[in-house]
Formats: structure tokens, sequence, C-alpha cells
């Protein structure tokens, strides 16, 4: 099976050759950013018991699920920078096997100041694994194939709600009360454990990078190597920095940071909230609040493939990822408008989804080609650490008006508006040049 477009690639040989390593680490890579999301939807699920056994307050929530942002943020640019230190398969499975922990620790909690230091210390655990990834597949891809990469693996966002939000409802109501325990705190012990386990995995399966890996000949080796340093030499020759600095003085990078920002506050809302709005909508049981709850990212795993595959073909990304952030935006305020009315609802934030991990694709495909080399890994990182401080502003921001007006939908607005204001960034990324051609006809021309 291909993963990656055919008309993306000038050379059926290469397509072959990319396509290979595509369904070596792809799969598995978003498998493993599966494991990663299930902390984010599950946090929203535990809510649903958690709150009146330890007296957490909406605002108190969204403050708890918002804190894991804070330790995920700081820790972000130094561990991308020790990923590129001591290789991607220690480094990734390292932040796999601690988050897994602490993740199981949350069966412990007992008070909303527990729920907190745990949030806290779980953002820490993790921080690094997004931007890791996303550097990490800087080092296999080419350019005019990384939003069709990058889909795949934030294809792991969707799953995660499609098969973790059924999953999450079922421990629940099934395991409630087996060995003395609550429902959510089994959540957190069974949906913990996975990371401990494919954590210790990665470390054997991944590689840290192309050139001597066993599963690809010599020549193959030596091609992608070549083609990719050819790549960057072009990046570098037409502008495009290496140097730790530049990081933090691309305006490009900086839309780029404030579009991720508002990106992740529309997501973050949604999925930590979602079984919250669902039950709002009149829903009872658990399971069903799951399974209705994975209908928004089941529409989006189809809609960001689809244009993931049409940014790669056409080789554009500001407007394609634009277009993506106000449909989100317009989902957002769709789906608050008619609260009243449950589909309709849902149909808004089935919108919301799409166009919010439709976007993340696009976006993500980008700072690799503003930058290079170690300022490449400073950007990512730096840009994954500002835009998840949305993961904390908008659970906050939800609970905090929901608790002030009484109304869910209120919370969705607010997002609508941060959203829009991100596509409104996105549109002024300054325009690339058009020199995909060139690049093109370099890597082309590389010889094995």
């Amino acid at each position: 099976m291909n993963l990656l477009s055919r008309p993306t690639f000038d050379s059926a040989r290469d397509w072959a050759l990319y396509n290979r390593i595509a369904r070596r680490i792809l799969p598995f890579l978003f498998f493993l950013y599966i494991i990663s999301f299930l902390d984010r939807v599950n946090v929203g699920f535990a809510k649903l018991q958690m709150a009146a056994d330890i007296g957490l307050s909406d605002t108190a929530f969204g403050f708890g699920a918002g804190v894991f942002f804070i330790g995920y943020c700081l820790c972000e640019i130094p561990s991308n920078l020790m990923l590129q230190r001591f290789g991607a398969k220690f480094w990734i499975a390292r932040i796999m096997v601690l988050w897994g922990i602490v993740s199981s620790c949350m069966l412990f909690v007992h008070t909303p100041t527990a729920f907190y230091m745990l949030r806290f210390l779980l953002g820490i655990s993790e921080a690094g694994f997004y931007p890791g990834i996303v550097l990490y597949l800087t080092y296999w891809f080419p350019t005019y194939a990384r939003s069709q990469a990058m889909a795949y693996f934030n294809l792991g966002i969707a799953l995660a709600g499609v098969f973790g939000s059924p999953l999450s409802g079922w421990i629940m109501q099934t395991f409630a009360g087996v060995g003395g325990l609550a429902g959510w705190q089994w959540l957190f012990l069974l949906e913990g454990s996975p990371a401990i386990l494919f954590g210790t995995v990665t470390y054997f399966y991944l590689d840290n990078g192309p050139g001597k890996v066993h599963w690809l000949s010599a020549e193959d080796n030596a091609r992608v190597t070549s083609q990719l340093a050819a790549e960057r030499g072009a990046n570098e020759r037409d502008g495009a920095r290496h140097d730790f600095g530049a990081a933090f003085t691309n305006a490009g990078i900086w839309c780029l940071i404030v579009t991720n920002f508002t990106l992740l506050c529309g997501t973050y809302g949604v999925s930590f909230w979602m079984p919250q709005i669902v039950k709002n909508l009149g829903v009872r049981s658990l399971f069903t609040t799951g399974l209705l709850a994975a209908v928004p990212f089941a529409v989006a795993a189809v809609v960001m493939l689809i244009v993931s595959k049409h940014s790669d073909r056409t080789k554009e990304r500001r407007w394609h990822g634009t277009i993506a952030t106000a449909l989100s935006a317009a989902g957002l305020a769709f789906s608050a408008c008619f609260h009243t009315q449950p589909w309709l609802s849902l149909i808004g934030l089935s919108v919301a989804m799409a166009g919010g991990l439709s976007g993340f694709c696009v976006l993500w495909a980008l700072p690799g080609v503003l930058l290079t080399g170690q300022a490449a890994a400073a950007a990512i990182a730096l840009m994954a650490m500002i835009g998840n401080l949305g993961g904390y502003a908008s659970p906050f921001l939800i609970g905090w008006l929901r608790d002030r007006t009484g109304h869910l939908e209120s919370g969705l607005y607010a997002l609508s508006v941060v959203t829009f204001v991100g596509a409104l960034t996105m549109a002024c990324v300054p325009q690339l040049r058009q020199r995909r051609a060139a690049q093109r006809s370099v890597v082309s021309d590389t010889p094995a």
C-alpha cells in the first residue's frame, strides 16, 4: 500500500523509496501519537466522575487540564535539542516511559491540588514528544512530501478520538467499583500503561535517521541522505538560516507560532470538553457519549488526508492552511449557535475538528522550509512550546466562562474568535518564493 501520493514525486523510483520509508515508520509513529493523545481525551471523560469524587469545579478542571501545558512548554526547546544530541529512538522512548508512569499515577488523585500537581508533572514528562516527532520526520522526508507525512502522524489525534472516546466510556462504565477503584481510576491506569510498554518497543524499533538502516539497501540509504542534504543546501542558498538565533527572529515562524496557538486553542478546547458537550445534548450513557464524541474525529481523519495530499501535490501551503483554519472557526461558531439542536451542533464540531487538524498538517510542513539545522529544531520546539499554551488557555477559558455564564456555548464562541485570528495570521505568512522546481531538480539529479 502506497501512503504518499504519486503526483507529488517526479521520479517513480523516489515515489517507491519514500513510500517504503513511510510504510516502515509512519504507522508506528501515528500509533504512538494515539497513545499520547489518549492523555488528552481520557481526562475529559474522567471529569464526568472524578469531579464529584474529589470536589472539582468546572474552573478547577479547566485549570488542571490546562496546567499540563505549562510543564510541557517549559521543556519543549531543551527536549528537542536533547533529541538531536542523544538520538531520536532513545529520547522518544525515554519520554514515553516516563509519561506512562506519571499518567498511571493519576489514579491516586484525591484532591484538586494533587490533580494540578500530577497534570503539571505529566506535561514535563511528555514535553518534546510532538516537536521531536516533527523534527524526526524532517530526517526522512523531503519538503514536498512532508505535509502528507504530518497528516498520517496527526491521524493519531483523530483516531485517538475515534477509538479512545468509546474506549474511555466503556472502561469507566465497566470497571467502576472493580477492586475498590472508581471507573475514572481504572481509566488512568489502563490508558497509561501502553505508553510504558510501547516506549520500550520504540527504542528497539526506531532508527535515528537514514544512512545505515538495515531495511534499506546501501544505495537507497545513500540516495535519501544525499537528496535531503541537497534540499537543505538549496534552502540555505535561498535564505533559510540554520543558526539557533534564527528561530527567534524569522517573521514567518512567528506567524506560524500564532496560528498554531489558535489552532490548539480550538482543538484542545473541543477535545477536553467534548464529553461534557455531548452530555449536554441529552446523552446519559457513558458508552454512547464516547461513540458520539468520536464522530468529529472520524470526519477529521478523512478530511485531513485529502487536504494534505492536495497541498503537497499543488505545493501550496499558505491558502490551504488559511482556509482550513477559517473553516474551523466557522464550525465552532456554528456549533455554539445551534447548541440546542444536537445533530447540528455535532456537525459544527465536526467541521471545526476537520478544519483544525487539516490546518495542522499544512502548518507543520513549513518550519523545515523556512529554516534548517539547529534553527529548524529550535523553531519547531518554539512553535510547539508557545502553541501548546493554547492547550492551557482554552480549557480554562471554557470552564471559567461556563461557571460565570452557565452556558458552555459561550466558550465555543470565544474559541471561534481566537481561531479566526489564526486564519488571518496564516494568510499573512510571507509568500514563499517559487523555488520548488529548482529544489526538486537538485534533489532528482543528486547521484546515489
